[in-house]
């Protein structure tokens, strides 16, 4: 038999990094073996995906000699940036340059760069529509990672961007419906009337595993991803049949998300104002296409009764 493809898969005990390594090990006839790296290989998540099949290896990307060690030998790569864990674009921009770095050095055939649409280009930063941030930026983690996709390009990676969307999973936490003073349940979102792009962060990875299984001739290319577009009514309709009670869609003002006291409150209402406002981000994510490299791919009614218990 011949020998698997090495996927060494950054991020493989989270949520984008983790759906890819379940999707390989769920493959057992397929091409490719999982090297899942981790800052801590003697994690609970890191020893269970070992029991799982997974070679692990302890790698960070803040580190670049010790990324281009663990890819050292692999086919591919996986790779994605938690800008949650710093706030900093700049960190954020330097693991992705450590990253590229890494993956050139070690010669990789086909790379996945888990990314996002630059703001910057359909809301300039004098539009005084939404506050610049930081001095640069409309909203940080979007356009930080946008503009580190130059990175993997100029050291001649053969990289396919995958911009990803909001996680559906976000519906079952702080942002999903809450019980108001009468007892009823409120989806309150900055979402105005317009269409949500949105995913289950399993299906980015079920997604970069197709992408892998189409192989090299996706590098260079931009796929945007999603598996449903709905609207706060519509969201709100499929989570009272869920939960088999009313959920009210309230939509709520972008300057209201922002002066919320909650972290990065101002980014987050940047980011749905520019959902909102951007038809172009929900045309470029073609639900169709994106099925045809994950057949799996949940609609948010199914991903919903998938996690009954936790929604």
């Amino acid at each position: 038999m011949a020998e698997k493809k090495v996927i060494a898969v950054v991020g493989a005990t989270g949520q984008q990094g983790g759906g890819l390594v379940r999707a390989i090990l769920a493959d057992a006839d397929g091409e490719f073996a999982v090297r899942a790296l981790t800052r801590n290989a003697d994690s609970d998540a890191a020893r269970q995906l070992a029991a799982q099949g997974a070679e692990v290896v302890e790698a960070d990307i803040s580190d670049e000699a010790s990324v281009t060690k663990a890819f050292s030998g692999a086919y591919g790569a996986f790779l994605v940036t938690n800008f949650w864990a710093h706030m900093s674009p700049e960190q954020e921009q330097q693991d992705a340059l450590n990253m590229a770095r890494a993956a050139k050095t070690a010669g990789l055939t086909h790379v996945i760069w888990s990314t996002l649409e630059d703001t910057r280009e359909h809301i300039p930063l004098d539009d005084d529509r939404m506050p610049t941030l930081l001095g640069r930026y409309k909203v940080p983690h979007f356009d930080a990672k946008a503009e580190a996709d130059q990175y993997f390009t100029d050291a001649g990676v053969p990289t396919t961007f995958l911009r990803t969307t909001f996680y559906w999973d976000g519906l079952l936490g702080q942002l999903g419906p809450q019980r108001g003073e009468d007892g009823k349940l409120v989806l309150a979102l900055a979402m105005g009337d317009s269409p949500l792009a949105g995913i289950a962060a399993e299906d980015i990875g079920r997604t970069a595993y197709g992408i892998l299984k189409r192989g090299p001739e996706l590098a260079g290319k931009t796929i945007s991803i999603a598996s449903d577009h709905l609207t706060g009514k519509e969201i709100a309709e499929q989570l009272s049949t869920a939960l088999g009670e009313t959920v009210t869609y309230v939509p709520l003002p972008f300057d209201v998300l922002r002066s919320l006291p909650i972290p990065a409150a101002v980014e987050l209402g940047n980011m749905f104002q520019f959902y909102a406002e951007t038809p172009q981000f929900n045309t470029a994510r073609d639900v169709d296409a994106v099925r045809e490299l994950n057949p799996r791919l949940q609609t948010l009614a199914q991903f919903l009764a998938t996690h009954n218990d936790a929604s």
